[in-house]
């Protein structure tokens, strides 16, 4: 078994519309010259699954965060996580949330932002989004076929939002089972 503890880091705003491109391979090297071990990437949009010695969690958000941004020459924020704080994001999830029908994402919020400050300034169109207040997270979903006139993009326009990293449900879910398979591995 791997020794360490498994963490998963979440980068905001890597690889959007063509902004701030990182290469995954870079993104790994870059964990991996930070003495973290086990390193893995999940798709392109800055999922990256490594070991490293227990510490506090906000330390070593913060060597991530100023290691990366030195690496990459742009300001990197990072959500990190435990395996046992994602699978409480998945196993929090409200009744219904997921359904089909519907674009899920899972908005994970970073200090100082704090999800009920957060959830006070996501507005809902009735019809068509969702929105449930969770620990650490705000679940969102928006009626698909209903999805343009969503209001989500009024929060994401915030300046807030600079401390919100957005996943999709399905995204989520195959990372904790990544980390689950990484464990038993």
């Amino acid at each position: 078994m791997p020794t360490g503890v498994q963490y998963l880091t979440l980068l905001r705003g890597i690889n959007v519309g063509g902004k701030n491109l990182v290469k995954m391979t870079d993104l790994r090297d870059a964990v991996e010259e930070m003495g973290h071990a086990d390193v893995a990437t999940y798709i392109a949009s800055g999922n990256v699954l490594f070991r490293a010695s227990r510490q506090k969690r906000e330390q070593l958000a913060v060597q991530l965060e100023s290691g990366l941004s030195r690496r990459f020459g742009t300001e990197v924020k990072v959500v990190l996580l435990t395996e046992a704080q994602l699978k409480g994001v998945i196993d929090g999830a409200p009744r219904g949330f997921g359904a089909d029908g519907y674009l899920n994402d899972v908005l994970f919020v970073r200090k100082p932002l704090t999800v009920s400050k957060a959830f006070a300034l996501i507005e809902t169109r009735e019809g068509i989004d969702r929105a449930w207040a969770g620990k650490g997270v705000i679940y969102f979903s928006r009626l698909a076929a209903k999805a343009s006139g969503s209001r989500l993009s009024r929060f994401a326009s915030r300046p807030e939002y600079k401390n919100v990293t957005v996943r999709t449900w399905g995204t989520a879910r195959k990372l904790l089972a990544l980390m689950d398979s990484r464990n038993a591995g």
